[in-house]
C-alpha cells in the first residue's frame, strides 16, 4: 500500500514506490518458470515441420498494401476504410456535412490512388 513518509517530497515518494512495484513485479516474471526454460533461438520458424499461416508470398502482398496504404492522404484513407465499416456510405456523408456524391467521389478516388500505387509496387 501506499503510504508516504509525510516529510518525503510526494513526487519522489511516489517515483520511489513506482520504481519498488515494478522492480518486484520484474522480479516475479524473471524467476517465473516459464521465462527460466524459455529458450531462444534465432529462426524460429526453422523448426516448424509444416506452413504455419499465410504463404510467405501473401505476407509480402499484405506488407505492400499496407505501405501503398501508409502512402496515401489522410482523406483517402479514410474513405477506403468506411467501406468496411457497418454504416452506409450516405451516412458517412451525412456525418461528415457533405454530399453522397461528393463521398462517392472521393471514394472512387482513393481506390484509383491506391490502385495506382500498388500497380507501381508490382
Amino acid at each position: 500500500m501506499y503510504r508516504p513518509d509525510p516529510a518525503d517530497e510526494p513526487r519522489k515518494a511516489l517515483r520511489r514506490w513506482l520504481f519498488s512495484v515494478a522492480w518486484k513485479q520484474v522480479g516475479h516474471y524473471t524467476g517465473s518458470a516459464y521465462v527460466r526454460r524459455c529458450v531462444l533461438d534465432p529462426m524460429p520458424l526453422g523448426r516448424l515441420r509444416g506452413i504455419v499461416g499465410p504463404d510467405l508470398h501473401a505476407q509480402m502482398e499484405a506488407r505492400e498494401t499496407l505501405r501503398a496504404l501508409d502512402e496515401l492522404k489522410d482523406w483517402q484513407r479514410e474513405a477506403l476504410l468506411v467501406v468496411d465499416q457497418p454504416a452506409s456510405l450516405v451516412a458517412y456523408a451525412k456525418a461528415r456535412g457533405m454530399s453522397p456524391g461528393t463521398a462517392a467521389s472521393r471514394l472512387r478516388i482513393a481506390r484509383e490512388a491506391l490502385a495506382l500505387r500498388l500497380r507501381r509496387r508490382r
